[in-house]
Formats: C-alpha cells, structure tokens, sequence
C-alpha cells in the first residue's frame, strides 16, 4: 500500500463520527506507516518572547489561531520551523481526544483487559488511573482531573510515546486538542485557549500565541495491564465502552510499524545515524543531560535493574518482562513482548540504593527489601516505601535523538 493511500484511508477514520465505525484506518505494513498527528521538538527556530509581552498570570492573551495561520504578527517568534509542521492527514481533532472519560474500578475489570496488554499508568495524590492503548490509539489525548490536579494525558503511536502534562497555562485550566499535523512524525497538539501549537514529546508551545511557554510533566510510564493491577488494586482503568465513540479497541491499525527495520511515517527530520530509527529506547533528561538506553541494554530474564546516572543525579532502571508491544500485530496484546520500563531515583530516607532483577522484582542491596516495578518495597525492612519516580519516555530512537540533539546513546557492549 502506498503511503498516500495509508494517509487517504486513515483520514476518512479518523473523521468518522462517534456513531459510524465504517471508517476506520487501513492496517499499516511494516513499510509503509500510518497517519496521526504527532509531534517533535526542534533544533532550530528562534528565541523564546521577550519577557515584556508575557501576559499577567492567569490572562492568556488572544489573537489569531496557529490553526489558521503561522504567520501573524501577533506570535513570537516560533521555536521550530512552521514549515516543517505537515499536515498527517485529519483535520483538528480528526482524531478525538476523550473529555469526560469513564472509568472502571481495577477490580471489576481484571479480565476485561489481557495481562500483557500496554496501559498508560498514571499516579497522582493517590489516585492511580489506567489508560488502555487500545483506546489511546485510536484518540491520542484523555483530558482528565487526577488527583484533583487537570491533566492531558497524551500517547503518539507514530513515536510509541506517552506523556501526561498538567493542562494549566500561566495559572488558566485548558483543555488539548489533537491539531492534524506532524512534526518529524509526532503529534501537535493544541490548547483550546488559545489555539497554540504544542509538541507532545516535550511540552512545548512551538508556534502561536503562546510560544516558548512550557508545560510541567508528571511521570506516566506504559505498564503492562497485569501490572498495572497488581500495583493498584484500589486503583481505576478508562472504560472503552463508554468512551462516547465507535472505534474497534483492541484492534492495531498500526500493524508492523514496531518493526526495527521499518522507516517512521512522515518524518522529515534527519535521522541519527548512531542506531536505526526505530531502535526502542529508554529516554531520560536530568541535569541538562540526556541518555537513551536502548531496550536490549535494560532488559533481559524476567526482571532487571539498571543502576545509572544522568548528569549528577543517580537513577535505577526498573524493567519486568510481560508487556506486549501495541505497535506490532494486528491485535493490540499480541505483540511480542517488550517488557515495561520504569525509572525511579534511589533514595529512600537520605540514604542511596543500587538495586538487582529477582525474580519477577526487584531487591535492594543496601537492605534485602524486595520492590515492584511501579517503585514500592513490598517485602523487608523498607516496606511500604515508595521511590520518587522520574520521568522518562519509552519511544524509538529517532523521536528521542530529535527532541535530544545532544543526548548520549548507551547500547550493549559488544
């Protein structure tokens, strides 16, 4: 199939309405990818507005829609080329985000989901929420209040990314909009408010009224369901019955694009000759440094932990084999196993712990606790204690060495 009839038939699902399913995306070979709006930051561009034009806290100022237009006077100066910003096919919110999601009490839905099916895992204030990539897929954005703070979770197929950002600009609550386009094959997404053009991967406003603003991230890693579960009990999972459309969740409209030797759709970018572009990799930023750790460097038997450092700061890479890549086979649990990865700094009560894979977990060195992927000792003197977990993305390496010109790639020794 041609890319630009992958790009036809994904744009006729994308707009299918919430009671049609006769539109739905073609299945996507490993050669040719599929159309979403997905976006990346960029090397290039201007500087951030001067500080004198940044509007009080809690007025958001008003002028002309990036949508429309990614020239008009009133904008600072863009931080990427809006050139370079592609239509993917949909118009805005073709692809619909989920506003008033419903959700499910982990309990009654253990065998609603396969154990190894990929959930975006979301914690804040105690309030642990699931977001299904069988639903996630197919909208891209869930625009949600955890914990009593407003969030946008967000998911790019295209760079297998997910990232949860607190949807307040300058002290005003907003909502995101998934805005049709690519940059360097990632989502754009877009702020209600004002209609500013934003880069999922990093948070940034890159083009309209508001750019060089920046969101804050809160950590939400893909967990397998089975984790997921295991981890928060009390906790809750994003209902696809009652997401308020017809889409088929749980089938992969993606098929084969989590093929390593497969090129990224619509990227135009230049690739990073250090590895191939879909090369899966742990991403972390600390300190004004980057490193990717690639998936074989971090993985491996059923649980293991990568003791490392970015910049000045110690980490721990956390990885327990049972997820199942949504990006490979025509069902959503039916790719091969990728393992979830999390990444947690070390420190428990000031004091600093190196850790080791045991069994399907985790032990600490310093005092024998055994611990879970999602950063909590159930077992041993430190029990019931929780690591600070750090933001990080799985996602392929040429979303990761584009957003991170500069980063530090570590793979294996031969």
């Amino acid at each position: 199939m041609s890319l630009l009839a992958v790009a036809v038939a994904l744009l006729g699902a994308a707009c299918g309405t919430s009671g049609s399913t006769d539109n739905e995306p073609a299945q996507v070979t490993s050669q040719s990818g599929p159309t979403t709006s997905e976006a990346a930051p960029s090397t290039t561009g201007a500087d951030e507005s001067d500080a004198d034009a940044t509007p009080a806290v809690g007025v958001l100022p008003e002028g002309p829609s990036a949508l429309a237009t990614s020239t008009a006077a009133e904008f600072p100066p863009p931080l990427v080329d809006p050139d370079e910003i592609i239509s993917g096919g949909p118009p805005p919110d073709g692809i619909p985000p989920i506003e008033d999601p419903v959700f499910l009490p982990v309990i009654e839905a253990l065998e609603r989901f396969d154990p190894a099916e990929a959930v975006v895992a979301l914690e804040i204030n105690g309030d642990a929420r699931a977001y299904p990539a069988q639903v996630m897929i197919w909208h891209e954005i869930v625009n949600d209040t955890v914990g009593e703070v407003p969030v946008s979770v967000t998911y790019c197929p295209l760079c297998n990314s997910a990232v949860t950002y607190v949807r307040e600009i300058q002290g005003v609550e907003t909502t995101f909009g998934t805005s049709g386009r690519l940059f360097s094959s990632a989502l754009v997404m877009y702020d209600r408010a004002t209609e500013t053009l934003w880069t999922h991967f990093d948070g940034r406003a890159v083009v309209g009224l508001l750019a060089g603003e920046q969101l804050e991230a809160v950590p939400s890693p893909l967990m397998s369901w089975g984790d997921f579960a295991a981890a928060y009990p009390t906790g809750q999972v994003l209902d696809p019955d009652a997401t308020g459309f017809n889409r088929d969740y749980g089938r992969n409209p993606y098929v084969g694009y989590d093929d390593e030797g497969s090129e990224p759709f619509l990227f135009t970018g230049i690739a990073d000759p250090r590895a191939t572009s879909k090369l899966r990799v742990v991403g972390v930023a600390l300190d004004d440094a980057a490193t990717a750790f690639s998936l074989d460097l971090v993985s491996g038997g059923e649980a293991k932990a990568t003791n490392a450092s970015i910049g000045d700061t110690e980490i721990v890479i956390l990885w327990k084999s049972g997820q199942a890549t949504a990006l490979e086979s025509d069902r959503i649990e039916g790719g091969r196993d990728v393992g979830s990865s999390a990444v947690f700094l070390p420190v428990v009560d000031g004091e600093m712990l190196t850790f080791t894979g045991a069994g399907d977990g985790f032990v600490d060195d310093q005092t024998g606790s055994t611990w879970n992927i999602a950063g909590e000792a159930l077992e041993g003197p430190l029990t019931g204690s929780r690591l600070e977990q750090v933001n990080h993305l799985d996602t392929f390496w040429f979303a990761w060495a584009t957003y991170q010109p500069g980063t530090e790639l570590v793979e294996p020794a031969e």
